[in-house]
């Protein structure tokens, strides 16, 4: 089976510092993929760069077997940004169907990508007047429009009442089973457990490339938060520079 995403030594640099450390994932169709760790350590980098929008400074980045950010893309990858990426001074509504119009999807298609995320008493409410948390779904709905094959999305549940992240959690899942690739960032550590397989990055670097079960196994702890941090205290241990005696 050909890879969904496939990623090969990629470096990014932004001026003189260094983003991403030579990075390399592949996974197949269908799998949530958690990218978790700390504000600062490359995640949304590494989401731009699987969408194309991201200048690379070597390797490669390959999606649906195409380069990322080709032009046949266009209408397989969706892309939900932490910035809003909407339209202020339209409704929920008018949003979604203008997308639709843009992608050649139907109005239907538009009124159901708003009750998927949970927003059909909004939708005509100016997207200006939502609340935070309601503005991303707003963003989210538009990204769903095209029923994307690789769904990357950065930090999606930020500002999600605990039933609402639920909910988008298994509408995550249910993408994942009809044959859809999801990389969803975070920094909160218990929606670790909610992915298939978990990318922790640290400083530019992976360090871990696991399931969740097989991280536990490997520290010897069921949190999956403290499964990160002794893979930390131990890439630290390993790094530090041995005694002279």
């Amino acid at each position: 089976m050909e890879a969904a995403i496939a990623v090969r030594d990629l470096v990014v640099d932004r001026g003189k510092r260094r983003v991403l450390h030579g990075v390399s994932f592949t996974t197949s169709p269908g799998t949530v993929v958690g990218l978790l760790g700390p504000s600062g350590c490359g995640k949304t980098t590494f989401m731009r760069c699987l969408v194309g929008v991201q200048k690379i400074g070597s390797g490669t980045v390959t999606v649906l077997g195409q380069p990322a950010g080709s032009a046949s893309l266009r209408h397989r990858v969706g892309y939900l940004t932490q910035a809003p990426s909407v339209y202020a001074d339209l409704t929920v509504r008018q949003n979604a169907r203008y997308f639709a119009s843009v992608l050649g999807v139907s109005g239907t298609a538009a009124d159901q990508a708003i009750v998927d995320v949970g927003l059909a008493t909004h939708a005509d409410q100016l997207v200006g007047a939502l609340s935070g948390g309601q503005h991303a779904r707003a963003s989210l709905a538009c990204a769903l429009l095209s029923r994307p094959e690789v769904l990357v999305l950065d930090e999606p549940t930020v500002g999600q009442d605990p039933v609402l992240r639920e909910e988008l959690w298994a509408q995550f899942h249910a993408l994942a089973r009809a044959g859809t690739t999801l990389v969803v960032s975070s920094h909160v550590m218990d929606e670790a457990g909610r992915c298939d397989r978990l990318l922790l990055m640290r400083d530019g670097r992976f360090v871990a490339d696991d399931p969740p079960a097989a991280l536990r196994a490997a520290t010897g702890t069921d949190d999956l938060e403290e499964a990160f941090l002794r893979i930390i205290r131990q890439s630290a241990a390993a790094a530090a520079p041995s005694e002279v005696v």
